[in-house]
């Protein structure tokens, strides 16, 4: 049997363990030990270059942003910044027909570009957002499914951990893909709002309850407008993380790690002012941020260790020349490979999806004339799109876990979240169509 087969076997039995519920870092790492000693017949080997893998990882400089992230974007979430802003944008566009949906998208965007973790955004707005929505007359389905569909904004404004992993898979720059991925995020935010607006001025009975839409003028009054004063106090520490963490990165003063430092020591700076961090909820940070971290780095140790099995193999070759010699052409690979992803999002979690199909799809993508950089874009916004569509969406149960209603079923928060998967394909698309939108 060639090493090309046996190479593809064992993909197969890789996806077969991750959904036999096998952890995906335990399953990378067996598959791609079995798969050097078996190519190769030699056992040492696949202990050494095991071994390379875990040095490595912990060796790499680049590895430290992802703890002072998370560390930043758990701070953050403490610190009740998420709802201030959201109060902010609702005051602002509290008369704006669909405004407080628009509001949640808003705040959502502020709140990305300092947590990049999309499973934050969507616990925090579901406990601000979705009350406030309900109680002036929006559908439930249609508010939570609003937290749900921007909160996956985190996954692709910088800093996104999905960003840091797939620059590190497909050994990009981290800074380039950050600046990357800030115009399709904006365009995805907008898509968003422009949705809402369309669909608040067309067809309002998906929007608003049929109450609401019956007895407006008895419709719950908005809050009055917020002073200038308290609006500048509740957006400073957000603008100030937004200014020390992307201005820095953007200018090239600070290198990512540099930046996820700054902003950690900001969010705790806040943290400490605003009187939201005691001895307890610091160690609940810590802890979380270790788990979190730890995690992030054995599944990229194990990816890499996969990876290197893939290139013994000759997987990533024999693949391309396949596809340059089928017809297909760089964007019938493209479309494949997106739909792929589309589909493994059904019933895997973002970043497995990412370890097992970029050391696979990237050195194709490299070789057919993609940007990589571009290629990451495309692939974390089909993999966001898993986030919100069944069975697994993972927003969709968080949010709805979050809610703690029974009224509000997970089938209609996944209608709801629809729409936003229907704008997450077109940025897609324009992304893919215009290479010129991704700056990085």
């Amino acid at each position: 049997m060639s090493s090309i087969s046996i190479g593809l076997i064992l993909i197969g039995v890789l996806f077969t363990l991750v959904l036999m519920g096998m952890r995906i870092a335990v399953a990378l790492m067996a598959v791609a030990f079995a798969g050097v000693w078996i190519i190769r017949g030699n056992f040492d080997l696949s202990m050494r270059l095991m071994s390379m893998a875990a040095y490595n990882g912990v060796a790499n400089y680049l590895f430290a942003t992802i703890p002072l992230f998370v560390l930043m974007g758990h701070l953050v979430s403490i610190s009740n910044v998420g709802k201030d802003t959201f109060d902010v944008a609702e005051t602002l566009l509290r008369r704006l027909l669909g405004g407080l949906g628009i509001a949640t998208v808003a705040a959502n965007t502020i709140f990305a570009a300092v947590t990049g973790v999309s499973i934050a955004s969507a616990a925090v707005f579901t406990k601000v957002a979705v009350p406030e929505m309900t109680r002036h007359g929006y559908r439930p389905s249609f508010s939570a499914g609003t937290v749900a569909g921007s909160s996956v904004l985190g996954m692709l404004i910088p800093p996104s951990l999905l960003l840091i992993i797939y620059g590190v898979l497909a050994e990009q720059s981290i800074g380039r893909m950050f600046i990357a991925g800030l115009l399709p995020g904006a365009l995805l935010a907008g898509g968003f709002v422009l949705w809402i607006l369309l669909v608040s001025k067309f067809a309002p009975s998906l929007v608003f309850t049929q109450e609401y839409l019956t007895h407006k003028k008895k419709a719950l009054p908005f809050p009055p407008a917020m002073p200038v004063p308290e609006i500048l106090r509740k957006l400073a520490p957000i603008c100030v993380l937004v200014l020390f963490v992307l201005g820095g990165l953007y200018s090239g003063f600070f290198t990512p790690t540099e930046a996820g430092g700054v902003g950690a020591f900001a969010a705790l700076i806040v943290a400490l002012m605003r009187r939201s961090l005691n001895l307890r909820k610091w160690w609940d940070v810590l802890t979380q941020t270790g788990s979190i971290s730890v995690g992030i780095l054995a599944l990229l140790v194990a990816a890499s260790f996969y990876s290197q099995m893939l290139a013994v193999a000759g997987i990533p070759s024999a693949i391309g020349n396949f596809v340059q010699t089928s017809g297909f052409g760089s964007v019938g690979f493209l479309i494949v490979y997106v739909v792929i992803v589309l589909l493994l999002g059904m019933i895997l979690d973002s970043s497995s999806i990412l370890l097992i199909v970029v050391p696979i799809a990237a050195p194709i993508a490299q070789n057919l004339g993609f940007d990589l950089i571009q290629f990451g874009i495309i692939t974390v916004i089909a993999v966001e799109v898993g986030l919100l569509t069944p069975p697994f969406g993972i927003s969709i149960f968080t949010v709805h876990s979050t809610l703690a209603d029974d009224s509000t079923t997970l089938e209609s928060i996944f209608a709801g979240a629809l729409p936003y998967v229907g704008v997450m394909l077109i940025v897609l698309t324009l992304v893919a169509v215009f290479p010129g939108l991704v700056i990085g």
